[in-house]
C-alpha cells in the first residue's frame, strides 16, 4: 500500500492546490471540485450551509458532502479536530459553537489550503481557530486531547482509510466522539473510474464499500457507530462518459444509487481514571 499510496497523495495534493484557486461554482458543479464539471446540475455533493451560525462564505469552496457540524454534539468549551479543514469553512461554524473557551484545530496537508485557512481566521481575528499541516493518516495533535472530531468528504481521499480510523481513536479523549461526512458505494463502479487519478482525487474512485467503512470504524475500537445521515449522490451522466462508455455507463445506472454521502458517529470509551466529556464534569 505505502508504493501506491504516495502517488495517490501527490495527486491529491496537487488537485486539491488548483482547486484552492478556483472559483467555488466550479468546485460545485464537479465532484469535490475534481473530475470535471458537469452542466447537468449546479451542485453535485455539497449542502448548503448559508444560515449556519459562525458560517463565512469565503471559506465555503463547495466541497463537502454532508454537515457534520450538525450531528457532532459539539458543546462550549470543546476542542474540536477537523480533519482536512480546506479554507476552514467547517472549523468557522465550530467556533461558533465551542466559543472563545473552546479551541479548534483544523489539519490539512494543501499548503494553498492552509494558506486561505490562515489569513480567513486573522481576517475574523480569531485566536482559538488554529490551522496545521498534517497528514491525517498520521495526525499532528497528541493522543487524547479532542472532545470531538469532525471531517467532510475527506477520508475517503486516504489511501489508508483503517489507519485514519486508528488515529481519530488515538487523538481523541476516552468517552469523546467523532462525527464524519463522507463518501462510500452500496454497489460497484466500473473498473475506468475505480482506474481514474482524476475521479479518485474527485472523491469517487477512493470510495470503499459502506460495510467496509463502518468494519474500520469498529476495529478501531469505537462504540455506539450510527449512521446519523445518508443521501444518494448523483454524478451526472457528461461526467461519467468521460470514463466510461453509454453501455458501462447504463449497467452502472441499472445498480441504482451506488455512491451515497453518509454521515457517521462512534465513541471511544471510557476508561478508569478519565471522566465522561459528556457529563459536564471534565475541567
Amino acid at each position: 500500500m505505502a508504493n501506491e499510496s504516495t502517488p495517490l497523495k501527490e495527486i491529491v495534493r496537487s488537485k486539491y492546490a488548483e482547486i484552492a484557486r478556483q472559483d467555488k461554482s466550479t468546485n460545485q458543479s464537479s465532484c469535490c471540485g475534481a473530475g470535471g464539471c458537469s452542466t447537468e446540475v449546479y451542485t453535485i455533493m455539497a449542502d448548503a450551509y448559508q444560515g449556519m451560525e459562525g458560517y463565512v462564505p469565503e471559506a465555503d469552496l463547495g466541497l463537502g458532502c454532508g454537515l457534520p457540524t450538525e450531528h457532532a454534539h459539539i458543546r462550549m468549551g470543546d476542542t474540536v479536530v477537523d480533519l482536512g479543514s480546506g479554507a476552514g469553512n467547517d472549523c468557522f461554524v465550530v467556533r461558533s459553537l465551542v466559543g472563545e473557551t473552546g479551541q479548534v484545530i483544523g489539519i490539512d496537508f494543501t499548503p494553498e489550503m492552509l494558506q486561505q485557512a490562515r489569513a480567513n481566521a486573522s481576517k475574523l481575528g480569531f485566536t482559538n481557530v488554529e490551522f496545521r499541516e498534517g497528514d491525517i493518516e498520521h495526525i499532528p495533535v497528541d493522543a487524547n486531547t479532542a472532545d470531538v472530531v469532525i471531517s467532510n468528504c475527506v477520508l475517503n481521499l486516504v489511501p489508508d482509510k483503517a489507519r485514519v480510523m486508528q488515529e481519530m481513536y488515538r487523538i481523541l479523549k476516552p468517552g469523546a466522539h467523532f462525527s464524519v461526512s463522507d463518501i462510500v458505494l452500496d454497489g460497484t463502479l466500473p473498473p475506468a473510474i475505480r482506474s481514474a487519478a482524476e475521479m479518485y482525487a474527485g472523491c469517487v474512485s477512493g470510495a470503499i464499500q459502506s460495510r467496509v467503512y463502518l468494519e474500520f470504524i469498529q476495529i478501531a475500537g469505537f462504540e455506539g457507530v450510527t449512521i446519523q445521515r445518508e443521501k444518494p449522490i448523483y454524478v451526472p451522466d457528461d461526467i461519467l462518459l468521460q470514463y466510461v462508455t453509454p453501455d458501462e455507463l447504463a449497467a452502472y445506472r441499472a445498480q441504482g444509487h451506488v455512491l451515497k454521502s453518509i454521515t457517521v458517529y462512534g465513541r471511544k470509551p471510557l476508561v478508569d481514571g478519565f471522566c465522561d466529556p459528556t457529563s459536564g464534569c471534565c475541567c
